[in-house]
């Protein structure tokens, strides 16, 4: 089997998509599957500078070609469309990651005139935040003339989680649904870079009781919420304690000047001795700031996965997550971590009683990572994407009675088929 995987981005500014697409891509690698994933870069992403493009490099026994964007907004890249052209029908399947995206439009659109079938993992673009705040009327028009289309010729949506899936559906869509969660290598995250590493760079935060926040710095991501959540919570800590006040760590970039009015609002609300701005942090410099830190807060409006979140789980870190989060029904059922209402009191209450409960703490720490290792492991998510393109090339995927895809770990019930209303 030969699957091309289309991506807008791979770059770490992109947040969790570009993080999630090697995984996917190097699973399938090791399961038997031919795997090629093509995108679009800017000169300072990619492996190569721009006169080098449409070259491939190989990671993993895996091929990403990488062409030039001729526009930042809708990433449209010609040098793609006339390779994608020429060589769409040397595969089986085609799977499209994002929509709103001129590669998703490109690839589904050769994709049908060549009679390959094809995959889209929406990447939580039809969630109710998405759809209602970013470029609302932009994207109802391109949805009705476009995505919609896209969507219709799919031989299958491929959803994250249950709430994804709930929240796309919202917008009319029928096409079947496949719900696979992703998958990472947890491995290095069960023996992490010694703090050291961390404190050696942020020597304010050495003894302190660590509040982690680590993505992309986006408005979806609640930034606002957990600054002032912080800022009660500093509030509230009791003179009569003889304890240093928690830190919160702000690890992440993201557009400069949203990221200017989030410390902007830091300064407004006193918060600025307790709280760094690490900027951008990955490898061992990640690893170390999860070995110091306490907990790790993720306040997102909405996520219809969480890639940040799961890694953090794996890492053993207690969590605090908000209700909009995909997985946040997984975190309630194994006890897996903190959820609350995506509002300030909730927020600063639950980092609160994870401070003051240690027991706790190493409750949620031991229950997340079965979780990882039950339900968000690479082997499930390889095991689980094999299964539904084999349905898909077959053509069997269109059936009315199309079974469960069963995934390779028993406990992973929820990664399966989905029949459409």
């Amino acid at each position: 089997m030969k699957v091309l995987h289309v991506i807008p981005s791979l770059s770490p500014k992109d947040g969790g998509p570009s993080f999630a697409m090697p995984l996917i891509a190097a699973g399938l690698q090791r399961a038997g599957v031919s795997v090629d994933v093509a995108t679009t870069t800017a000169d300072e992403e990619g492996p190569f500078t721009i006169g080098d493009l449409e070259k491939s490099v190989t990671r993993d026994g895996v091929n990403y070609f990488y062409f030039e964007r001729q526009s930042e907004f809708y990433k449209v890249s010609i040098p793609f469309s006339r390779w994608l052209a020429a060589r769409i029908r040397n595969y089986d399947l085609v799977h499209i990651h994002a929509l709103f995206s001129y590669t998703s439009f490109v690839a589904a659109r050769l994709a049908a005139k060549y009679s390959v079938p094809y995959v889209v993992r929406p990447l939580g673009v039809l969630n109710r935040w998405g759809m209602q705040n970013r470029r609302r009327l932009l994207k109802k028009l391109s949805f009705r003339f476009i995505e919609q289309r896209v969507l219709r010729k799919a031989a299958a949506i491929h959803y994250t989680s249950q709430q994804e899936r709930i929240e796309a559906e919202e917008t009319g869509i029928k096409t079947r649904s496949a719900l696979i969660p992703l998958g990472i290598d947890s491995a290095p995250f069960r023996e992490l870079t010694k703090p050291e590493r961390f404190y050696s760079k942020f020597p304010e935060a050495r003894g302190r009781e660590i509040i982690l926040y680590l993505s992309r710095l986006d408005p979806k991501k609640g930034l606002d919420l957990l600054l002032r959540a912080f800022a009660e919570l500093r509030a509230g800590w009791s003179a009569a304690t003889e304890r240093r006040h928690p830190i919160l760590i702000i690890a992440g970039d993201g557009d400069a000047q949203f990221v200017s009015g989030l410390r902007s609002l830091a300064e407004v609300l006193g918060i600025g001795p307790d709280l760094i701005w690490t900027g951008f942090i990955g490898g061992e410099d990640k690893l170390s700031a999860m070995a110091s830190a306490s907990m790790y807060v993720l306040p997102s409006r909405s996520e219809n996965f969480g890639i940040a979140l799961v890694e953090a789980m794996a890492a053993g870190l207690p969590c605090v997550l908000t209700d909009e989060i995909g997985i946040a029904i997984d975190a309630r059922e194994y006890d897996a971590g903190l959820v609350a209402p995506c509002e300030v009191g909730p927020l600063a209450n639950a980092m609160r009683r994870l401070i003051d409960d240690p027991e706790l703490r190493t409750r949620l720490s031991h229950n997340a990572r079965r979780l990882v290792d039950d339900r968000f492991s690479a082997e499930a998510m390889s095991g689980s994407l094999i299964k539904l393109y084999d349905q898909v090339i077959a053509n069997q995927f269109k059936e009315a009675d199309a079974a469960v895809i069963a995934p390779i770990d028993a406990n992973v019930h929820r990664a399966g088929v989905v029949k459409a209303k």
